[in-house]
């Protein structure tokens, strides 16, 4: 990872300080992640893809954020319980940061910054829905909840996903199996 991502603080739910640092030699899937969103389910696929593959050296890091219609509301606590006992989660997850605006926490202004542009399914009508809510996005912000940055073993930012790709989906699963076998 350049150092200037690697080393940006940020807190774990209890408070601590930690960094990406944390995670040197991993493969990374970055997302926001909400309870209250339409995409909350995807929480079951990002469990199963870290269960799957962080053996190998897959790290699945979730940044609650409450940025996009109020869709996470709760305490560090209540939204670590929530995984938890909702969908079983043992990924990290952190406390809550914001991931657009004028308080975007500098971790996702590094992302962004390295991974401008999201990639779209084909058939994705996530713009046309968000554009329909009065709420279309910025090329230079997060879109919406459990949108995803893929980092490789060496911290370079190589994909970024909108929300609505699956976890699951082989436009992330091969660039993981990939990045995890170099």
């Amino acid at each position: 990872m350049t150092a200037s991502i690697r080393d940006i603080p940020f807190s774990r739910a209890d408070g601590s300080a930690t960094s990406l640092g944390e995670y040197t030699d991993k493969v990374l899937l970055i997302v926001n992640v909400a309870s209250k969103c339409g995409f909350t389910r995807q929480y079951d696929g990002l469990e199963a893809l870290y269960r799957s593959y962080r053996d190998q050296g897959l790290v699945v890091l979730g940044f609650p954020a409450n940025d996009f219609g109020g869709q996470e509301p709760g305490t560090d606590g209540e939204i670590q319980e929530f995984c938890r006992l909702t969908y079983g989660v043992d990924f990290p997850v952190f406390a809550k940061i914001a991931v657009k605006g004028p308080r975007k926490h500098p971790l996702y202004q590094a992302l962004i910054e390295a991974q401008p542009k999201a990639a779209f399914r084909p058939d994705s009508t996530l713009l046309t829905r968000l554009a329909g809510k009065g709420a279309a996005p910025s090329p230079a912000e997060v879109s919406w909840n459990f949108e995803k940055f893929l980092i490789d073993r060496q911290g370079n930012v190589v994909a970024r996903y909108r929300s609505d790709t699956e976890p699951q989906d082989e436009t992330i699963v091969a660039p993981v199996r990939r990045l995890l076998a170099t």
